[in-house]
């Protein structure tokens, strides 16, 4: 019971740093959202130039783990003059790298939605690239909001990455109050489950809005 008592009592202070998390994936989600769009856009486009950049980008943030570009942002960047504070540096790593994962998911909904609609769209009048905002993109964001959804809760978990470039969110007010108090048991319990509060109501969320979205599609 006194285990119990003590993680409680734990939760005022790290329920403090969750509007720090929130701040951090929603601006990390809405860079990587309307940065994956255009990386998608460009994976399909005819220029090859444009396909050639999005490839690039697509290895270098893939095949780099996101807390040394966190490091990167945060630590390298400044010797050349680019400083960034802390949140900000942790919105941009967290943005930048989903966006590569994001465009993947939206390149496959865009591709995924019948050509045929689109030369629909065409023959109606409608110039190639409204029939892409018009026709092809509504249906296709259908398609991606599940995986959007899913992306959304995995960057929220991954903000706990930005506390080594001393973001002050959950996991680095656990370590805080575990240097301070020593109650390692409770005080990374209790981020755990906050970070499980959190999660939880999101995937709800996901599951409800996608099934919302294709009955009306």
């Amino acid at each position: 019971m006194d285990f119990i008592e003590r993680t409680l009592a734990v939760f005022p202070a790290l329920l403090g740093a969750t509007p720090v998390v929130l701040q951090l994936a929603l601006g990390a989600m809405a860079l990587a959202l309307s940065l994956g769009l255009l990386i998608a856009l460009a994976r399909i486009s005819s220029f090859r130039v444009l396909r050639g950049i999005a490839v690039v980008y697509l290895e270098v943030m893939r095949g780099t783990p996101l807390l040394v570009q966190l490091v990167y942002i945060f630590f390298v960047l400044p010797s050349i003059g680019i400083n960034i504070e802390p949140v900000l540096a942790g919105i941009l790593g967290l943005g930048l790298n989903y966006a590569a994962y994001l465009s993947e998911v939206f390149r496959s909904a865009i591709l995924s939605v019948e050509s045929g609609q689109g030369e629909a769209a065409l023959s109606l009048g409608y110039t190639p690239t409204k029939a892409l905002w018009r026709i092809v993109l509504p249906q296709s964001f259908v398609v991606a909001l599940g995986p959007i959804g899913n992306y959304f809760i995995a960057v929220v978990k991954d903000t706990a990455l930005t506390s080594v470039i001393a973001v002050t969110e959950i996991l680095k007010t656990a370590n805080i109050l575990n240097s301070q108090t020593f109650q390692t048991t409770e005080i990374y319990t209790a981020a755990a489950l906050l970070y499980l509060i959190i999660s939880l109501p999101l995937s709800r969320i996901v599951v409800l809005l996608e099934r919302k979205a294709r009955t009306r599609g």
